[in-house]
């Protein structure tokens, strides 16, 4: 049952992926530029999760495990700001839904890549027939989401 809970929740999010893209390919035909639709998107993330902090309060974490951290655990804001990026300037060209499709395949591909080797600490879980057939399905389902 806890399964199902938390592919709902990740499901949830990826709506929010949704909303977020439309939100911001619309903030860019506002502002003409995706480059300030994505900047004041990220402005919206960093007073969230500044109030989210404000209010939780949570133990700042050791200086050692913060130095310790490996490079890679830093990647993930500038990613965020990419796929911001590519949301306010693809989205309008591709649509809500082939970008989602789009960013989904590209995900499984690298989310199988990523397993298959291991890499950035996750349980490697080798790249088998089947599991190459699933990421080949979500490619031609962006193709038909696109293509009609």
């Amino acid at each position: 049952m806890h399964g199902v809970i938390w592919i709902l929740l990740a499901a949830g999010a990826g709506c929010c992926i949704a909303l977020q893209a439309a939100a911001n390919a619309s903030f860019r035909g506002n502002l003409g530029d995706a480059r300030y639709a994505a900047f004041f998107s990220i402005c919206g993330t960093i007073l969230t999760a500044s109030l989210f902090m404000l209010v939780v309060r949570p133990p700042f974490p050791a200086v050692v495990a913060v130095r310790g951290a490996p490079w890679w655990n830093w990647i993930g804001g500038p990613l965020g700001a990419l796929i911001v990026l590519a949301g306010a300037t693809l989205a309008p060209r591709l649509g809500a839904a082939a970008f989602i499709a789009a960013v989904v395949g590209g995900q499984l591909a690298c989310s199988v890549l990523l397993d298959h080797f291991g890499l950035m600490n996750l349980p490697r879980q080798p790249l088998t027939a089947v599991r190459l057939l699933g990421v080949l399905l979500v490619f031609a389902g962006m193709l038909l989401v696109k293509f009609r």
